[in-house]
């Protein structure tokens, strides 16, 4: 279940500053931060089905270079088919014609104005500690 946002420069961003002597951890606790906003706002959007699984599925990530928001599992194998949405697929029982409901996707988007600022000030300070290095 993949939507991505992209930043432009993020990449030769990253690389500069690993040249500098930054390992990045600052960003990893930015992409975490705004991981748990759009996460908080998926688990409202997730339709409720008489289990409540697939809502409580949805968990953050954070890496040094994104942040992630997953849904499903073992437990819930038809998050991303609830996501995306599905059609009929050949040789399989059932006609499975699933509406999308990117749940996920809206919820990052819906948030966007409170993680982005996370993630500016995040860019800034790090690029203030590496100009005053």
């Amino acid at each position: 279940m993949a939507a991505t946002v992209e930043v432009r420069g993020g990449r030769e961003l990253r690389a500069t500053l690993r040249k500098a002597g930054n390992d990045l951890g600052e960003l990893k606790a930015a992409h975490a931060a705004a991981a748990a906003l759009v996460t908080a706002a998926a688990r409202a959007r997730a339709p409720v089905g008489p289990t409540g699984r697939l809502a409580a599925s949805v968990r953050p990530g954070a890496t040094k270079t994104m942040a992630l928001v997953r849904a499903g599992g073992a437990a819930v194998p038809y998050a991303n088919a609830i996501h995306w949405g599905a059609g009929p697929r050949l040789g399989r029982p059932g006609p499975h014609n699933i509406a999308s409901n990117p749940f996920i996707t809206e919820a990052a988007q819906a948030t966007e104005p409170a993680w982005e600022p996370i993630y500016r000030r995040a860019v800034a300070e790090i690029v203030d500690t590496v100009k005053g290095a």
